[in-house]
């Protein structure tokens, strides 16, 4: 038996259990539910990965003190911020991590409502729906089957309307965030490199959710709202 028809029969016997709370969204339910828990897994990463931030914004002064001394060495350089984050215990990935360990359940979840078969048997996921919406459909889908506003439509933009809430939140965190935390020249009025750019693009970035939850099947979509949306609680917390 494949990890995949584990997986599914896991998600089939949760919807069961909360099919008396939730009636015929149980299988959505589930799948937030699952969600949540992979996001407690994974919330001793996300701890650590705020820590690291904090760390980081810390040591921006010394950095830009090596910057500014290995300025012709870009070698020396790259050795001394290694060597700086060593002594200070601050990993650069660790902010990475939170995201890296969820692609597998992101992925999981795709590949059960993508597939009509799943270990040589029909897929029995794709007959739940989210009120309207087949947990295996698209926005595409939707759209041709009764149009934005009608049935499986109107879930698909009340989604968008709460992806555009959530990231307006973390739109607004991340532009206090970097004000109280400005990037530290160089030289004097010599910016880091790419670091207007950056500066720029990042708030803007909860907002790429809205392509994800419109190309992927509903189902890895509500893995995806979810996630940010506890992500979003979660960071408001920790980066305090």
């Amino acid at each position: 038996m494949s990890v995949f028809s584990v997986f599914a029969d896991l998600v089939q016997h949760l919807a069961d259990l909360l099919h008396p709370l939730f009636g015929a969204t149980a299988a959505a339910a589930a799948i937030v539910l699952f969600t949540a828990f992979v996001r407690l897994l994974v919330h001793p990463l996300s701890r650590a990965a705020a820590r690291g931030q904090k760390a980081r914004t810390r040591l921006q002064p010394k950095i830009a003190e090596l910057r500014k001394e290995h300025k012709d060495s870009p070698d020396k350089l790259q050795k001394a911020v290694l060597a700086l984050h060593a002594e200070e215990k601050v990993s650069p990935l660790s902010g990475c991590l939170p995201g890296l360990f969820q692609l597998p359940a992101f992925f999981l979840l795709y590949h059960l409502f993508s597939n009509t078969t799943i270990g040589g048997k029909a897929n029995e996921l794709l007959s739940h729906e989210l009120f309207a919406a087949p947990l295996g459909g698209r926005w595409a889908d939707a759209l041709g089957d009764g149009g934005m506003f009608q049935g499986a439509g109107l879930v698909y933009v009340c989604l968008f309307a709460f992806v555009v809430v959530v990231a307006s939140f973390n739109y607004r965190r991340t532009k206090r965030m970097m004000a109280a935390n400005p990037v530290v020249p160089v030289t004097d009025g010599q910016p880091v490199p790419g670091a207007g750019a950056m500066g720029k693009v990042m708030p803007f970035m909860s907002f790429f959710t809205l392509f994800t939850v419109a190309v992927v099947p509903l189902a890895a979509a509500l893995y995806v709202v979810t996630s940010s949306t506890w992500a979003a609680v979660e960071r408001a917390v920790l980066y305090r």
